[in-house]
């Protein structure tokens, strides 16, 4: 059985006389760029969330930077991060000529370590950005320092906590458009009507420009699309939910998952915009279920103090431990929310075929599979609900 790691279509198919007639809408309007669809978009989105504002913006990433721009970070400033996470959560910082500092992860979660983050922070720190890594809601930094929440895989996973949280419409998010988009959301009136401004270069009103911002707005036809996903949103996590459970069940009922492989802990609010395990002999595991015709994701292979562009930082291998350890060990299996039962044991199983007989020719436990739902060897700690990270 092949076992693609995303399906678009599947999801898709449902809503697709819904979403063809939110596109005709935008064709026949004739406004393409902002406008009523984005407006429309943006209320319902902040009234979901449960926030006084969203603001619609290109992308996840742009989001992040129009944060800081409107928070004043520029030359000279620091901005304390996560080396665990995708480059956005760095970039943004780079690009305003302001310093990345990173501080570890908390090695149960993944996610930015708060304590280790506020200890971080300094006379020149502007911002704390601290990224909701795959969906699981992280600890916020207790500061008086802005944090800006990178919630680019979290949507809905919890509220609201800093200053504004940033999201991602990429297509492979929980909620997802058909192009890449974004939105800032906030309590914060000033800060949105900023970020309001400078998604069409600083200016307020048109051609009077009273910041240097960007184009960074969101278009009609994505707004439109996002509109029909939007009310099916908690539908689409609840599937992620179950999915994620059934992972567990179907890990606890299959022989040879050694006690080392840990899966994701069943934390509130947890929405699984990835399924990540930790896993031993990681990037063996990954090409024994490509063999398999089952696809899987390394969610980050690289430390972001270790990229090549940020050497100028000096940061050095061994400075952040617990992120570099997680990057030799995270794993992305297929989650997403139409997966059926016998895909997910399809998965489990192949995994334990390859600790069964594919460790250096040894053997870890015997014979009973996922699929035929026997019980766990003894010495798979699943049958005792541990081996979770």
């Amino acid at each position: 059985m092949k076992v693609a790691l995303l399906d678009l279509a599947r999801q898709n198919q449902p809503m697709r006389e819904a979403m063809l007639a939110a596109m005709a809408r935008v064709m026949d309007s004739g406004q393409f760029i902002l406008g009523p669809e984005v407006e429309g978009f943006e209320r319902e989105l902040a009234a979901m969330l449960d926030v006084r504002r969203a603001v619609g913006l290109s992308s996840g990433s742009d989001a992040l930077l129009a944060a800081l721009m409107a928070l004043e970070v520029g030359p000279g400033d620091e901005v304390v991060t996560t080396p665990f996470s995708f480059f956005a959560s760095v970039g943004c910082i780079a690009r305003l000529g302001a310093r990345p500092v990173f501080a570890d992860i908390d090695p149960e979660s993944c996610n930015l370590d708060a304590g280790a983050a506020a200890a971080a922070c300094g006379a020149a720190t502007k911002a704390i950005i601290a990224v909701h890594l795959f969906g699981r809601p992280a600890l916020l930094p207790q500061t008086t320092v802005p944090v800006v929440e990178d919630a680019a895989q979290s949507i809905g996973a919890c509220k609201l906590g800093g200053r504004a949280a940033c999201l991602s419409f990429f297509p492979s998010k929980n909620l997802g458009g058909m192009g890449d988009g974004g939105a800032l959301i906030t309590d914060d009136e000033a800060l949105a009507e900023q970020v309001a401004s400078l998604r069409v270069h600083g200016s307020k009103p048109k051609y009077v420009h009273h910041a240097l911002g960007g184009n960074f707005r969101l278009d009609a036809l994505q707004a439109a699309l996002l509109r029909v996903k939007l009310p099916r949103l908690a539908a689409f996590t609840q599937a992620r939910r179950r999915n994620a459970e059934r992972y567990r069940r179907l890990f606890a009922a299959t022989a040879g998952i050694p006690a080392e492989l840990l899966l994701p802990a069943d934390t509130p609010g947890h929405i699984y915009n990835q399924f990540v395990i930790r896993a031993p002999e990681r990037d063996a595991l990954r090409a024994h279920l490509s063999g398999a015709g089952i696809g899987s994701e390394v969610y980050y292979p690289l430390a972001l103090h270790l990229q090549p562009c940020l050497a100028g930082l000096g940061y050095r291998p061994g400075a952040f431990p617990h992120a570099e350890r997680a990057t030799r060990e995270v794993l992305a299996l297929p989650i997403y929310g139409e997966l059926a039962e016998s895909e997910q044991a399809c998965v489990v199983e192949t995994i334990a075929a390859f600790y069964r007989t594919g460790r250096a020719g040894s053997t870890v436990g015997t014979g009973s599979t996922a699929s035929t739902g026997s019980t766990a060897s003894t010495a798979n700690p699943r049958s005792t609900g541990s081996g979770s990270w």
